[in-house]
């Protein structure tokens, strides 16, 4: 593609260089580069691209594409050199132009909010499925699409990773596309040049600070998804927004929503609402009140945190004209979710979970609804994540105190930091409510951590593994290794089994 046609809609400075260059391929990472590229340097966290322009060259780069302001060696003659104010947001629409603005062709379903993105795209994709569609999924867990299943290493997509796989799920056959996304993915960019026809929003609770700095910037990065909904338009798809009104950042949500909005939750005054609600370690059975009809359902999935992600599911089902009975069953067609509230069974007695809360907000649901439904004693593991948000860890810490009969804080994926701070910060949260329980212990090491629980498991007792949910490995300071924890737990349940 020619490079005049590439930057078409970037917001670009003064440049040098032939704009009739052909390019074959575009990359942010320079070690891709091939000659006939186009290299977009950008300023990440820990590296700025700007910083491997020579790499790129040396490799046969044709053109760059600069941010004003950056430093870097001037490239030689013959090279075409494009200053932005943003290489993030010129990535994004380039990586569009590139891939001929797939989103036009597809219908785009984005899901944010800190908890119940994933379990609400997997019950979106299951009754989609359900009524015919060929529906592609990009999330946390995994990109999917027509048999093909990658694992994600991010929950959304860089704009150019992004723009590349919506081109490979609409030449696929693939009509309807639902996309986990994440703030990171709105402040960034990475989104940019996605035309969204439907957006859902889950919730907002105290996460990711430490990039956002506060709950207001975070809340704000949210809001994009909603104010940029309908805004020039490529299609005539009708667009939606879908908010739960029974959290506290709705009302901001709404004012941000430019088209037409419908509201879910427990509350009566939702649009979409459940009644006759049944909860229990089996599942749920509910209906659904809509704008259009009522709607039984049977769900395996467990608690009222699952109860949000059905009723936002049924409202996706409604926008895209899905029938009453194909929503039930596409719901009741998903059994477990990885990671969320999976069930451990390995031939004991108690039970054990295994769960992704990694916030607080998330922890204290999960913990909730398990108070509530086992008979006997609340058994918890969780730890906290290094590198990442500090201020909720003495927060989840006061949550596991307040609902756990007994409990382990233990490593999550600490990175660089010392497994033992990161501890005793959420153990500052214990005891600043809990100083006289006891009900506690600390053990670094995950693993012995999740044994001591099975170990001291009884008869009706149930255990909450919290905090990695799917992951199939554990971050440390000297890199990562493999770790899964149901894995583990059926390693450790056996090991109780054999031993008596």
């Amino acid at each position: 593609m020619r490079l005049r046609d590439l930057i078409e809609g970037v917001d670009s400075l003064p440049l040098t260089g032939d704009l009739e260059t052909e390019i074959d391929s575009i990359h942010y990472d320079s070690r891709r580069i091939k000659p006939g590229s186009l290299f977009v340097a950008i300023r990440g966290f820990r590296q700025d691209g700007h910083d491997f322009i020579p790499q790129a060259l040396q490799a046969g780069a044709s053109a760059l594409v600069v941010q004003s302001g950056a430093a870097f060696p001037p490239p030689p003659s013959g090279i075409t050199l494009i200053q932005v104010r943003s290489s993030r947001l010129a990535l994004a629409q380039i990586a569009a132009n590139f891939y001929h603005h797939p989103s036009r062709k597809l219908r785009l379903i984005g899901v944010t909010g800190t908890n119940g993105k994933t379990t609400t795209t997997f019950l979106i994709e299951s009754l989609l499925s359900r009524a015919g569609h060929r529906v592609g999924v990009i999330g946390t867990i995994s990109t999917r699409f027509v048999g093909q299943e990658i694992a994600s290493e991010r929950t959304t997509p860089e704009s150019l990773d992004l723009q590349r796989v919506l081109w490979e799920m609409e030449n696929a056959g693939v009509d309807i596309v639902v996309m986990e996304v994440s703030s990171h993915s709105l402040e960034l960019g990475r989104v940019e040049s996605c035309e969204f026809d439907l957006a859902i929003f889950t919730n907002l609770t105290h996460d990711h600070l430490d990039f956002h700095g506060d709950l207001n910037r975070y809340l704000s990065a949210k809001l994009r998804l909603f104010s940029d909904l309908g805004k020039q338009s490529k299609k005539a798809t009708h667009k939606l927004a879908l908010i739960n009104m029974d959290d506290p950042s709705a009302r901001k949500v709404f004012q941000a929503t430019q088209i037409e909005a419908w509201s879910y939750g427990l509350n009566q005054e939702a649009q979409i609402r459940p009644y006759n609600l049944e909860l229990s370690l089996q599942g749920m059975r509910l209906c659904i009140q809509t704008p259009r009809n009522s709607i039984p359902i049977d769900s395996r999935l467990i608690g009222e945190h699952n109860v949000y992600n059905i009723l936002a599911a049924t409202g996706a089902g409604i926008w895209a004209d899905v029938s009453p009975f194909e929503i039930a069953e596409g719901i009741s067609n998903v059994r477990n979710v990885p990671g969320r509230w999976e069930r451990i069974e390995a031939g004991q007695r108690f039970t054990v979970v295994v769960d992704y809360a990694h916030t607080g907000d998330a922890l204290e649901r999960v913990l909730r609804v398990a108070k509530r439904l086992c008979e006997g004693r609340l058994i918890t593991v969780f730890g906290c994540g290094g590198d990442r948000d500090r201020a909720k860890r003495p927060i989840m810490g006061e949550i596991a105190s307040r609902y756990s009969d007994y409990f382990i804080i233990t490593s999550d994926n600490p990175r660089s930091e010392d497994p033992a701070a990161i501890i005793s910060e959420i153990e500052q949260g214990v005891k600043k409510a809990y100083s006289d329980k006891g009900n506690y212990d600390k053990i670094i090491d995950r693993e012995e951590a999740i044994g001591k629980a099975i170990e001291a498991a009884q008869g009706h007792d149930l255990i909450v593994i919290a905090g990695k949910g799917h992951e199939t490995y554990q971050i440390l300071r000297e890199g990562a290794i493999s770790f899964d924890d149901r894995e583990v737990a059926v390693t450790c349940i056996r090991k109780r089994l054999k031993d008596g």
